[in-house]
């Protein structure tokens, strides 16, 4: 295959999976504690037939190697409902799941039959003393920025709230969910905020502004292949009339 056409090619497969990228965070523009994620290119370049010319023509490869998330916070809205937790800072809530330990920004909880204080997976939310349960007596909940919850009973538990060294590190199981390698420390002074969430920080313009910009490289792209192929075409043409 030319080397035009396999320059072409590693192109559309990055735009291709850069479009997935950014169909993913449009998706999840109002889902609760998302992270926006971004493509990480590599570009290999090869010397062409410019030799030692001053200005030597370059040809590059592309690769897609890693998608990055953003770690930036979303905004913080009030919602009013005393079961609904945003964290104001760093920092994510450790939950029980069936594969081990999770964590998570979304702080969307509720409670299931039994009156354990769950995410809307059902997966339990964990304090420093293990899963909170409510029983019939606790009618109001209350939760304190450091994370405290108590009721007309008293002190039910403290909320995990843990950082990372690391928090490249690590990695999304879930649209909200991560799972790390690293072992986590419990937050030192965690600000948790009852009656609000945070939002996504996708921002939608930028998005779609991103969106068209892949289309248009894309569509571009295949212009250049339909119109390379044509050349060879005529080449192989010509060859064969001379011959």
């Amino acid at each position: 295959m030319e080397t035009t056409s396999l320059i072409s090619l590693s192109r559309q497969t990055g735009l291709r999976r850069q479009m997935e990228v950014v169909a993913n965070n449009l998706a999840n523009m109002n889902t609760v504690g998302f992270k926006g994620e971004n493509m990480m290119f590599v570009d290999h370049f090869v010397r062409s037939s410019g030799g030692e010319k001053p200005f030597p023509q370059k040809l590059h490869f592309v690769r897609d190697v890693a998608t990055f998330r953003d770690a930036t916070e979303g905004e913080i809205t009030q919602t009013n409902n005393a079961l609904d937790v945003a964290i104001a800072g760093p920092g994510y809530f450790a939950v029980q799941t069936p594969d081990g330990e999770r964590y998570t920004r979304n702080g969307r909880f509720q409670l299931d039959q039994s009156g354990q204080l769950v995410t809307q997976e059902g997966f339990a939310v964990l304090t420093e003393g293990g899963p909170i349960v409510l029983g019939p007596r606790d009618a109001t909940v209350n939760i304190a920025r450091d994370g405290t919850v108590a009721s007309e009973t008293g002190q039910l538990g403290k909320l995990r709230v843990v950082t990372f060294d690391n928090e490249a590190a690590l990695r999304q199981v879930g649209n909200t969910l991560f799972r790390s390698d690293e072992a986590p420390r419990t937050g030192d002074k965690p600000t948790v905020v009852q009656g609000a969430l945070e939002a996504s920080n996708v921002q939608p313009i930028v998005e779609i502004t991103r969106m068209i910009e892949v289309q248009r490289s894309y569509e571009s792209l295949a212009r250049f292949v339909d119109r390379e192929d044509e050349r060879i075409r005529a080449v192989i043409r010509d060859l064969g009339q001379l011959a």
